[in-house]
This record gives structure tokens, sequence and C-alpha cells, in this order.
């Protein structure tokens, strides 16, 4: 999804291009698709519980199309300065999505657009598919360098960050 900076609209929800596809591929291939996603605008009074809700049911109904979907969305409410233990790059969201949906994380892997979904995997031995928005590049580059955090892969687009996952051995 194309990062709207505190989307508020539901019906706003648009898919980048290539998710569709890239989920209907991990599914084919017996992956579970879960989301996990920091939600500050949440704790930060710029939105509802109940608006990120319907976003999630939005992007489900945009993923209907590709015959895709997402099993499962896990989502901390929290803005970074309320320090909170379920803000990513914390594990409390993925550890809970473990227990409920008996995930291998060695077996598992994660694809983000920001380091702290790298720093995330990392801390759970996932494999790690990093694909930054073009608007964030500059940001990562620098938060590369001087958290020294690397994925295992870097790719320009979700349908290489698919290709990756099922193609590592």
């Amino acid at each position: 999804m194309p990062d709207f900076h505190y989307l508020a609209d539901p019906e706003a929800t648009e898919l980048a291009a290539g998710v569709g596809d890239a989920l209907r591929l991990f599914r084919q291939h017996g992956y579970l698709v879960i989301c996990v996603t920091n939600q500050s605008g949440v704790g930060r009074g710029l939105f509802t519980e109940q608006t990120v809700h319907r976003i999630h049911q939005r992007l489900n109904e945009r993923l209907r199309r590709y015959r895709a979907s997402i099993d499962a969305f896990y989502y901390c409410p929290h803005a970074p300065e309320q320090q909170c233990d379920c803000r990513k790059p914390a594990t409390t969201l993925f550890q809970r999505a473990a227990e409920d949906w008996a995930i291998d994380f060695p077996a598992s892997a994660i694809i983000g657009d920001r380091l702290l979904d790298v720093e995330a995997g990392t801390k759970l031995g996932l494999f790690t598919v990093l694909v930054p928005e073009v608007a964030h590049e500059s940001l990562v580059d620098r938060e590369l360098a001087e958290r020294g955090t690397r994925p295992d892969v870097r790719v320009s687009s979700i349908g290489a960050a698919a290709s990756a996952i099922l193609h590592r051995g």
C-alpha cells in the first residue's frame, strides 16, 4: 500500500503496483499473509481504531479481485513517545501473531519499507526483504548507514520481493 502518511479515509486505500499478484503467489505457495503495522495516528488522535479496522477491511476488499487477502492484521496504535512494547521494531505483535497462527519464524519472511521492519525481522530470525518507498529511500539509506542493520535482500518492487522469498534457498 502506498504511504499516505496518516491515512484516515478507508476509501482512499490503494494497493501499490504488484501487491495483489504477489500476495496471490504467496497464497498459492502455502504462505500465510500477516500484516504488522504501526498506526501512531490513533495515539496522536488523528483517527480511531475503528478507522484502522475499516482500512484493513478495505485492503482485503481491494485484494479480492486478485484472489488474494491478508489473513490477519496486528497493529500498534501508540505514538512513538508512548514507548510501548508493541511498536515496531519491538516484536510483541509478531510474537502474538506467531502464537495465534503457529508461525515458524525461521521458515518465514518479512517484507518492509522501513528499517524498523528489517530490525524486527532480524530479531526474530525472519528472512528480511526491504522494499523502500521511493519517497523514503534517502531516509532508509541514512538509517542503514547509521544503524548498521542490513536486510537479507533489498529490492525495488513487491514482485521482486516475492520472487526473492519464493526462490530463497
